[in-house]
């Protein structure tokens, strides 16, 4: 009975190297305020229009679920109506991309990849979404949406002022995006008949209330006719010397998942040794 109690130990002590348990910390996000200096056209192909993608980025240090995001721009039109509603996630450029690039744009590093990592879409209802008026008269500084050319014709200086309702948009995702450690861009659209909607930026650097990480890239976009490649919106197309920058206004909500772990090696250690005198004992009673 003692040499089988301790065989049941050992036995014990080498299961618990396997089955230490993950944990979840909540995991939040934000670029922080909207400024105004930028609004940066992004939907999807419907209604006639091709497609726009506006793009900016954030970094993952932990396995991630991100279950909701919220996204804030400005709404154009008389009588404007939400449609279908998108968030696609792209990790940064050579990931998921043809090399060499085109040479189409002045520069891919650091844009998002050719094609994107994950997406959800309110249209096949992979994802949820409320919008609410924050302001229902707002002017932007600058827009880009119609001047997303390639080179050498890609610095425009942006296409003037836009005013619009302000409004913010909440996603929920049916299923989260699961993301493991990287760097990767937010991309929402937004399809609206009779107008347009626009990302507004946000305050670059990151400031609080925002969550300030490095290296922090500056928003890009691209249209059908660019796909696959990007423009940097302030570098490229707005230009100047020097060339404004701009992140734009979104947050993330979820949880960090860590991965299970075995348990510290002394205790595997002590699991063997046990079961190494328990089967001795047994061979010499």
């Amino acid at each position: 009975m003692n040499t089988l109690k301790r065989v049941s130990t050992a036995g014990a002590l080498i299961a618990t190297v396997f089955v230490v348990p993950a944990y979840a910390a909540p995991f939040f996000f934000s670029t922080g305020n909207v400024d105004g200096r930028m609004a940066a056209a992004s939907r999807p192909a419907a209604g006639g229009k091709i497609e726009i993608e506006a793009a900016d980025d954030f970094v993952i240090t932990g396995q991630t679920q991100i279950t909701s995001a919220t996204f804030i721009g400005v709404i154009t039109g008389a009588i404007p109506t939400v449609g279908e509603v998108a968030v696609e996630i792209y990790r940064v450029f050579p990931f998921d991309s043809v090399i060499p690039p085109s040479g189409n744009v002045p520069t891919r590093a650091n844009s998002p990849s050719d094609v994107a990592y994950d997406t959800r879409d309110s249209g096949l209802a992979t994802l949820s979404f409320l919008t609410s008026t924050l302001s229902p008269n707002f002017t932007a500084q600058n827009s880009v949406l119609n001047g997303i050319n390639k080179s050498p014709n890609q610095t425009t200086g942006g296409e003037g002022p836009v005013s619009g309702m302000e409004v913010q948009f909440t996603v929920n995702f049916v299923t989260p995006f699961d993301l493991a450690t990287n760097h990767y861009f937010f991309i929402p659209q937004v399809q609206i008949t009779g107008g347009e909607f626009y990302w507004l930026s946000s305050v670059r650097p990151i400031v609080a209330p925002g969550t300030p990480f490095a290296p922090d890239l500056q928003a890009w976009t691209r249209n059908a006719n660019l796909d696959p490649d990007w423009l940097r919106i302030g570098t490229d197309i707005v230009g100047g010397d020097p060339p404004p920058t701009f992140d734009e206004a979104f947050t993330l909500t979820g949880q960090t998942v860590a991965v299970p772990e075995p348990a510290s090696l002394p205790l595997l250690a002590a699991g063997l040794s046990a079961l190494v005198f328990a089967r001795r004992r047994k061979k010499t009673a």
